[in-house]
């Protein structure tokens, strides 16, 4: 006997609808046969079926028995197909009396039936809507995150025996609902706080800056000096993320398994720190999987590089395209994958290898050699693609020792908040975000500013993409002011943010 049922395959943070044709031979030999380019972990899910089936009574595997996923033209891989192979083999089977046409199905199985979470149920899930499917059957511990796509009944189970009774009594389940914006409210807590960060007044109005226009930041300091401390705090200033990008983020986190849970979803801007000694594929993504790398994990967050200048550079480098297009392309032999990369990049960085250079506390024992070679690890293209660039210096011991404490994170966000709801209004995106077009709608120059900013072109030999960086930078901080137009002022501190190296 035949039968079809429907799940979905992930590839990178969005699913494939894939049928799962089921036959039973009536003549021959017991056997089990996967056809459709499954890779192992699909394959290996005959017996982990086989099990589960026998475990609660049903027995189909005396005749020859044949699975195919379709379309065949593509390889699938993960656990969520073990679900709906074990209902296309009841329904073969003579097992099952109601109809699963209308249901999509995914989820792993154990071996005595009880059903396993998987990862990108969200991905799945919108797929499933995507298709016109009116419901969807998952393990229980993904119906938080499935539940989040609003026009598809969602219908949790424990066990393979609950889903077959479902599909015979349907009338007798309700589906799970959530309070999208409770579930997301209560994921949304920052422990860290501006007010404990004692001086530092210019990185300080920097940050403000990069989180109100999502610009990339460099502060070069001395150890010590605060800028780990800085930059962890950025997310805390930054406005809540919409329900899109929350989605987006969380469908990220779900391919790369970090969503397990309600408390794993995605409500506040994700802060990713990898080490200096990650390879490329931990920062940009890879493996025979072509799994997201860091870079996609931050996305609508921040990346925070600490020892800038410590990562090689050849991992630097790979930041260029990222950076550039708010997207990473992974190619494998079996697949290409593009996972979104809108990031905002925070690195800090010592001065020279000793990290006193220009420090007015401790002598610099690096010779110049020692520096220009230090410093040759960060090319000209990657420093252009960093809108802002601060000197961090050592706190004075005036200010460690102060009683008081600096503007809290609260005070800053509401600033940035109101810049952000003025570029939402203005063109939809971030400042950092604008095109070309755009650019030259919203960043205006009167004829001051105009002589300032070709002025400057000509004196640091600002590139293209510099003096685009230096408008949009302008733009930010004239919303901050909530300044209907650039200026003057505004392009000179934008300008002196990239002092250090232009």
């Amino acid at each position: 006997m035949f039968s079809k049922v429907f799940s979905a395959h992930v590839n990178g943070i969005d699913a494939e609808l894939v049928e799962v044709e089921t036959d039973i031979g009536s003549m021959g030999l017991p056997s089990f046969s996967m056809v459709g380019l499954a890779d192992a972990a699909v394959r290996e899910s005959r017996d982990r079926v086989r099990a589960a089936l026998k475990n609660i009574n049903i027995n189909v595997f005396a005749k020859p028995i044949t699975i195919n996923l379709a379309p065949a033209d593509f390889k699938k891989d993960g656990t969520y197909f073990d679900l709906p192979v074990a209902v296309g083999l009841a329904l073969s089977g003579g097992c099952l009396t109601g109809s699963a046409q209308d249901v999509l199905f995914a989820g792993e199985l154990s071996l005595d039936g009880r059903l396993r979470g998987v990862n990108g149920i969200l991905s799945i899930t919108l797929c499933a809507k995507g298709a016109g499917f009116k419901k969807i059957a998952v393990p229980k511990q993904n119906a938080d995150e499935a539940a989040i796509v609003s026009g598809i009944e969602v219908y949790p189970f424990e066990t393979l025996d609950n889903v077959l009774h479902f599909i015979n009594e349907p009338d007798s389940y309700t589906p799970h609902k959530v309070d999208i914006k409770e579930l997301f409210k209560k994921n949304s807590f920052y422990k860290e706080n501006f007010a404990e960060v004692k001086g530092q007044l210019v990185a300080r109005r920097c940050a403000e800056i990069a989180a109100a226009g999502m610009h990339n930041l460099l502060m070069i300091g001395a150890p010590g000096s605060g800028k780990t401390m800085i930059a962890r705090r950025l997310p805390g200033i930054m406005p809540d993320m919409s329900l899109d990008e929350a989605i987006e983020t969380t469908k990220i986190h779900s391919v790369a398994g970090l969503v397990r849970n309600s408390k794993d979803l995605k409500s506040t801007r994700p802060f990713f720190a990898p080490h200096h000694t990650s390879s490329n594929v931990a920062l940009i993504g890879g493996t025979s999987k072509a799994t997201p790398g860091q870079v996609s994990l931050a996305t609508n967050g921040v990346l925070f590089l600490d020892e800038f200048l410590e990562f090689s550079r050849g991992v630097l480098e790979t930041l260029r395209q990222p950076l550039e297009d708010g997207e990473v392309t992974i190619a494998r032999a079996a697949r290409t994958v593009t996972y979104p990369a809108k990031f905002m990049l925070a690195a800090a960085a010592n001065p020279c290898p000793c990290g006193y250079l220009g420090d007015k506390n401790k002598e610099c024992t690096c010779t110049q050699s020692q520096i220009q070679k230090y410093r040759s690890r960060l090319s000209g293209p990657l420093m252009d693609r960093i809108d802002l660039h601060v000197e961090v210096h050592s706190v004075d011991i005036k200010d460690l020792s102060s009683m008081s404490d600096g503007e809290s994170s609260e005070n800053i966000r509401e600033r940035v908040k109101k810049a952000h709801e003025i570029q939402n209004a203005r063109s939809g995106v971030f400042n950092s975000r604008l095109t070309e077009k755009e650019l030259k709608k919203h960043c205006k120059l009167d004829a001051q500013g105009q002589k300032i900013i070709e002025t400057a072109a000509k004196k640091y030999s600002l590139s293209a993409r510099a003096y685009s960086k230096l408008l949009k930078t302008s733009r930010t901080i004239a919303d901050l002011e909530d300044a209907a137009d650039i200026q003057p002022k505004h392009l000179l501190e934008s300008l002196q943010y990239r002092m250090l190296t232009d």
